[in-house]
């Protein structure tokens, strides 16, 4: 720091050399006593030297001011530090002007959101309506026909909770509720949900039940187990997914299905990446694990995701969150 003030009163530094070296000059030319001009400048070193460290001590603390107003800046610019001259003055009645717009666009932007985010609330709750008389129509069907479309349906149930889903998380706002829940129970919700596909697609479920609680959020948790076997059972073609848990919290869902390739696992938790398996099936958003990964990371939980070509997927879930407490 003491560097960056020299380097702003280096014009201030110079001249003051150059004054003693004119001085200098003048008496040696004149064949006056040089140590006169010596005197003086030690002097005026000794007034300066004074007179820097006040002006250094005040600039130190403009300074830690104008690093705390950093983290303030987006609330407010009642703690900048007083104007010393004219400059500085304009500068922060610039700054105001940006503050003042800054707050501008952000409150539009808030409210444009809110009113996006209150549309969806509502269209969700509007298209649940037909999706629950669908179901209902389904049941006097032929059972072939009724199993397809049940399964389309229950796809178009999933992107529209996606939906919600996506603008909540990228609205910064959430509900969770941290409690210690059942994991089974969890699970046994998210199996039931695909049991029609499991059925349809004659796959196997491996389950062994975990025994054990988790501090989580049971809905948004939910949705990341749901996420996780819509994924495993839309890639798996034949085979068996297995759930298990090993110790101390790890979860892992293991398919039998087409794999995923080395040079896309890094990306697969983009927002948006669906990888050459998403771009064959068409209706693949890459969207889906995006979401887990920012759900799993906001309950402090951990997914890793390890896969083999032609072999199978393996996602592992690890919930032991001892940073959370429990409501």
């Amino acid at each position: 720091m003491f560097k960056e003030y020299l380097k702003m009163h280096r014009k201030g530094i110079l001249l003051f050399c150059v004054y003693c070296g004119l001085f200098a000059l003048v008496f040696g030319l004149y064949h006056l006593p040089v140590a006169a001009v010596g005197y003086a400048a030690a002097l005026c070193l000794f007034v300066q030297i004074i007179v820097t460290a006040v002006d250094y001590g005040r600039f130190c603390g403009r300074h830690k001011r104008l690093l705390q107003l950093q983290n303030e800046i987006t609330v407010t610019l009642e703690h900048a530090p007083a104007p010393e001259n004219l400059t500085e003055q304009d500068y922060q009645e610039l700054l105001q002007l940006l503050f003042q717009r800054g707050r501008e666009l952000s409150e539009e932007k808030e409210a444009g959101y809110r009113e996006m985010v209150e549309y969806y609330t509502l269209w969700v709750h509007q298209i649940k309506t037909p999706i629950a008389a669908m179901r209902l129509l389904l049941q006097g069907m032929e059972a072939p026909e009724r199993q397809a479309l049940t399964e389309e349906l229950q796809r178009v149930e999933q992107y529209v909770e996606m939906v919600l889903c996506y603008l909540r998380m990228e609205g910064n706002s959430s509900d969770y509720v941290i409690k210690e829940y059942d994991l089974d129970e969890i699970l046994k919700q998210a199996v039931r949900r695909h049991a029609s596909a499991f059925i349809g697609k004659k796959i196997s479920l491996n389950y062994e039940p975990t025994k054990v609680r988790v501090v989580t959020d049971e809905k948004w948790l939910f949705f990341v187990l749901d996420q996780i076997l819509s994924n495993a059972l839309k890639y798996t073609h034949k085979g068996s997914i297995t759930i298990s848990m090993e110790k101390p919290k790890t979860l892992c869902i293991r398919d039998t299905g087409i794999g995923i390739a080395p040079e896309d696992l890094p990306r697969i938790f983009e927002r948006g990446y669906t990888g050459p398996n998403g771009r064959e099936d068409k209706r693949a958003s890459g969207i889906g694990l995006y979401l887990c990964r920012r759900i799993c990371d906001d309950l402090n939980h951990r997914i890793f995701v390890t896969s083999v070509p032609g072999e199978g997927t393996e996602v592992r879930l690890d919930l032991k969150n001892v940073e959370l407490e429990i409501e």
